[in-house]
């Protein structure tokens, strides 16, 4: 039980059942099929305000990557969220969230020049620049507009962030940023584009951190970097040091918090007077969120066995490509025999797994597993593999339930073919 309280402390067994925020997983999965999202909106605002708290002055950026769900950017844009976007689709979820564009920042290396009209025409806070051709691209741009065109460079500090090294974007060799030994050079010619209004400092070194000190060689660089800059006489207003806190996906893991950011940063932001942005997303959905799934077949061969359910690489791919670890409970949990099994799904690929020789009680077909910090980067990522429709999406409140997304059906994959 206290583990379970330290991935969500809404998440408890009562009476030997699962449930969240006081609802029943099993009279969910009942209601709405599986596989099944569910999200906990209480947790999601507790996460949300634990920034606020430990950075007041501060934008918080929620990260839109992470869960894309519409009902979930509303209920952080009334919390005060503004929105980290890395595409067109995100800066029209996040508009039309009610984000206003003054809270909108944009990163990402390939931005079109379509997406890149969008985020002018919406008049987003700036854009997080990853290249010298973007810079002229959007100069350009800024030159048809009639307007200037608010920018921060993406400086790439190269700092090691401990992290898988799909996910970690601070280091040399990543395709992000600008090196930081280039940027005074680049932020000088920036600052000679007639249409361009140089605003900002921006860095994210890599997501699903548990150790916080990188981030202080990290911030110690741009702090470094700004202070040049001020020499100069280039207005930084904003420096946005990214996200990346990571959280709590196996048992041994100590989730960092926002506070000990705070406090690690605290000393070295002291003396610099633009504005702090945050770009959170994991840290704050991640550990709201269920994937619900039902035991469809168990087979043994001989010392090795499997527990088949019906949520596959589709619907949750991190174990997939990253080997990530998810922690799976059975929904139901009667004290039964524990096996190793892997629990695979119904994808025709072998790397289709949730969890190989994972220890867990043995269950029987029909039954109900959960797979835990499953909020961020698992809906997000899911996919139309073997045409299986996309899982339906559930949200709880303090026992109110609201379906967030329908189940997709056939009809809805192959509707412009046919």
């Amino acid at each position: 039980m206290e583990l379970l309280k330290e991935y969500n402390p809404y998440l408890e067994y009562k009476n030997g059942e699962l449930h969240l925020e006081g609802v029943s997983l099993k009279a969910l999965v009942e209601e709405f099929g599986t596989p099944l999202y569910v999200y906990s909106a209480s947790y999601i605002k507790d996460r949300f305000n634990a920034y606020k708290e430990a950075f007041p002055e501060a934008l918080i950026c929620y990260a839109l990557k992470a869960n894309f769900n519409p009902h979930i950017a509303r209920l952080l844009g009334e919390l005060g969220a503004g929105a980290d976007i890395v595409s067109g689709g995100e800066l029209y979820l996040a508009l039309k969230a009610g984000i206003p564009a003054n809270k909108i920042v944009y990163a990402g290396v390939g931005k079109t020049e379509r997406e890149l009209r969008e985020a002018i025409e919406a008049d987003i806070l700036m854009f997080n620049v990853e290249s010298r051709q973007e810079l002229e691209v959007l100069n350009e741009l800024g030159k048809r507009y009639g307007k200037k065109v608010r920018i921060a460079i993406r400086v790439n500090p190269d700092v090691d962030p401990k992290t898988h090294p799909y996910i970690a974007t601070g280091m040399r060799k990543s395709k992000f940023g600008i090196d930081i030994r280039e940027a005074e050079k680049e932020y000088e010619y920036a600052s000679c584009l007639e249409n361009l209004e140089v605003i900002g400092i921006h860095c994210h070194i890599g997501s699903q951190i548990l150790d916080v000190s990188p981030y202080k060689e990290a911030v110690e660089k741009v702090v470094s970097l700004y202070e040049r800059l001020t020499e100069k006489g280039i207005n930084i207003q904003y420096l946005d040091i990214g996200g990346g806190l990571g959280i709590k996906y196996k048992p041994e893991d100590k989730e960092p918090t926002p506070k000990e950011l705070a406090k690690l940063l605290e000393p070295i932001l002291s003396k610099v007077k633009a504005k702090l942005i945050l770009e959170p997303g994991r840290s704050i959905t991640g550990n709201a969120g269920l994937l619900l799934t039902q035991v469809q077949f168990l087979k043994d061969k001989g010392d090795k066995h499997f527990i088949i359910v019906d949520a596959g690489m589709n619907d949750l791919i991190r174990p997939a490509i990253y080997g990530a670890y998810h922690h799976i409970l059975p929904v139901k949990d009667e004290g039964r025999q524990l096996i190793k099994a892997d629990i695979v799904g119904p994808i025709c690929e072998t790397g289709d797994f949730l969890a190989l020789d994972r220890e867990i009680q043995r269950v029987e077909r029909g039954e109900y597993l959960a797979v835990l910090s499953a909020g961020a980067y698992c809906f997000a990522m899911s996919s139309h593999y073997n045409a299986r429709p996309r899982a339906a999406e559930v949200l709880v409140d303090k026992g109110e339930v609201k379906l967030i997304r329908k189940r997709e059906d056939y009809g809805y994959i192959f509707a412009p073919s046919f």
